[in-house]
């Protein structure tokens, strides 16, 4: 017997003790079925074939969509575990000025954001019932209405929703003003500090214009905003 002979016996009992090898193997059972419709002739429709080539189709979809919600589902994992870092380290500070350093530092390294600002409307602007800022790098007050305004970007009357995604109006440059890249992308956080407080916005600008976007999902910022809003009630009592 020839060597290549008894390399093919060795082959077809390896086959025949592990044909599981065969049939898992995509690449080796489409050159079998190509090669089983080569022998059939032009003329022979091979059903069984179609029908394979259809359901190997859909197992390919269906990997797909496999590999497509794990990584959602870990990249919501990650958000999830960032909100929660941040909001941990905001319940630490014991002073105001203590909480706006944490908020332009650790919170701002942790969600991975390029510039924070923190708007609070004031009748006077000279603080009244809000807490003097130490300085302006995140926190400044402003009129009446502006918060209102600054969501509706020109287009009228805001929509009452808590967080507002998107990019910013090429005009505006009211909260970011002295930053030195451009701002791509923002999230609006409408802050309300209870009856006896002027309304506030927390502003996350980010120089990825796809950071921020409509279709994103704001739960986890809408959790982070909750907790903002219940934290500054402590400076503003």
């Amino acid at each position: 017997m020839s060597d290549e002979a008894v390399k093919l016996d060795k082959l077809r009992d390896t086959i025949l003790s592990r044909p599981d090898v065969i049939l898992n193997d995509h690449a080796i059972m489409r050159a079998l079925i190509a090669d089983d419709d080569r022998a059939r002739g032009d003329n022979i429709v091979d059903l069984r074939g179609i029908a394979m080539e259809r359901l190997e189709n859909r197992l390919g979809q269906l990997e797909d969509t496999h590999r497509s919600v794990i990584a959602a589902a870990y990249d919501n994992l990650a958000g999830t575990n960032q909100v929660h870092r941040a909001v941990l380290a905001l319940l630490e500070p014991e002073d105001f000025e203590g909480f706006l350093d944490c908020l332009d530092g650790e919170v701002a390294a942790i969600l991975r954001i390029d510039h924070i600002r923190l708007v609070l409307e004031s009748a006077t602007r000279s603080g009244g019932d809000t807490p003097e800022p130490p300085s302006d790098r995140v926190l400044s007050f402003v009129e009446p209405g502006f918060v209102e305004r600054h969501l509706s970007a020109g287009r009228g009357t805001a929509p009452r929703r808590q967080i507002t995604l998107r990019q910013p109006p090429e005009d505006d440059e009211t909260l970011y003003s002295g930053t030195a890249d451009p701002i791509g992308s923002e999230a609006l956080m409408r802050l309300d500090f209870g009856p006896r407080h002027l309304p506030g916005l927390l502003a996350f600008g980010s120089a990825d214009p796809q950071q921020f976007h409509p279709g994103q999902a704001t739960d986890l910022l809408a959790f982070f905003a909750s907790v903002f809003e219940r934290q500054m009630r402590r400076w503003l009592s």
